[in-house]
């Protein structure tokens, strides 16, 4: 098996259940049959720390891209900047996580939105994946990407919540959908009833680390060894055996983020 958690944020989980060590964190996820990791920057502050894990470790990618939660004002987003981050490194795989958010700041959604377009903007220059985060902004969201598909615009809808008919829009227009452990959570029927729908070749599985543990760890401070839990949680809705599963999501990976099979 050999599975690959395809968001999670290295430089912020709690390494208490592995002995203050992020090798340690690493290793245990790789006995588990976690064979890649990517580390997801989410302003340009902590790029450097995202970057370095990275570099220091074979089996880990990194991005470049701002929250849209992160205060910053878009005019301020110099894109030739992130665009220079971007191609700075073989293990920048992505522009993200960037993208929507008025579940908790729908009153910034202008800035918000002038902030993703020009992110889109420049994953479109590069030539790399984008990384979406959409809550509450489905048209939105759906608008600005079917503006830059055209251009050569393709990315993941990463932590999906939202409905079947977005996550279908999304598809159409060549994206991925990459689901967290909250399919795990008790009151989340209506997105396993999304999951089901979801073709294989489209999915992906993802921690989110250190936020959003699956169950039986709800609660706890997320690690990347639990992907295998959400793994196995899409697998068992999608009726395929966990390898299989493994299989299907690591190739759909590496087939988005132009990285040579193994």
């Amino acid at each position: 098996m050999s599975l690959i958690d395809s968001h999670c944020h290295l430089d912020r989980i709690d390494l208490t259940e592995a002995e203050g060590s992020l090798e340690t964190a690493l290793d245990q996820a790789r006995a588990r049959g976690v064979s890649g990791f990517l580390c997801v920057d989410i302003d340009l502050d902590n790029f450097k720390d995202v970057l370095s894990i990275a570099e220091q470790h074979e089996d880990v990618w990194c991005s470049a891209g701002i929250h849209p939660l992160a205060k910053m004002k878009a005019e301020d987003l110099d894109s030739s900047h992130l665009k220079e981050l971007a191609l700075s490194s073989d293990k920048v795989i992505a522009v993200g996580e960037c993208g929507l958010d008025y579940y908790y700041d729908a009153e910034t959604a202008p800035n918000q939105k002038s902030l993703f377009e020009k992110q889109l903007a420049v994953a479109c220059e590069v030539g790399k994946p984008v990384i979406v985060h959409t809550r509450e902004a489905r048209e939105d969201t759906l608008e600005l990407i079917r503006r830059y598909t055209p251009k050569g615009l393709s990315g993941v809808l990463h932590c999906f919540t939202e409905s079947l008919e977005m996550a279908e829009a999304a598809i159409d227009e060549g994206f991925y959908i990459s689901f967290s452990g909250i399919i795990t959570f008790r009151n989340a029927g209506p997105l396993r009833d999304v999951v089901r729908n979801m073709p294989l070749d489209r999915i992906l599985v993802e921690t989110d680390s250190p936020y959003l543990a699956p169950v039986p760890y709800r609660g706890k401070s997320n690690q990347p060894k639990w992907v295998v839990e959400v793994a196995q949680c899409v697998a068992d809705l999608k009726g395929v055996s966990l390898e299989e599963l493994s299989r299907v999501t690591t190739n759909n990976f590496r087939t988005l983020f132009n990285l040579p099979a193994t």
